[in-house]
């Protein structure tokens, strides 16, 4: 059962950044367009939408990514590679965590 967890987890987390993107994209494209008057209160109000199922996103993204941290926790590439691992991993978050943020203010600056 732990392993399949493990691997729901790790599906989810994979999921919720790819519908993070998706939702910054869909703003982004939203917002390059040219809507009437009468079109852009239902364009507003999409973008709204997406901007918070993204926060949503996010927010699920470092609950499963949390969630992982528990799961991995078996040595499981030897102590050299494991170290390695490790390292690599910590740069990986430390870069994300600046492109999450980055993607959410520019998100923000678009819809509001």
């Amino acid at each position: 059962m732990k392993k399949a967890l493990t691997i729901f987890i790790g599906f989810v987390h994979d999921f919720a950044a790819g519908c993070w993107a998706a939702t910054v994209l869909g703003v982004y494209w939203l917002s390059s367009q040219t809507f009437s008057a009468e079109v852009n209160s239902v364009i507003f109000g999409l973008k709204k939408q997406l901007f918070w199922t993204g926060i949503i996103c996010v927010v699920a993204v470092f609950a499963t990514g949390a969630g992982r941290s528990f799961t991995y926790v078996d040595n499981v590439y030897g102590p050299d590679s494991e170290k390695m691992r490790k390292k690599m991993l910590l740069i990986k978050h430390v870069f994300l965590l600046l492109v999450f943020g980055i993607g959410i203010w520019w998100q923000y600056s678009m819809v509001f």
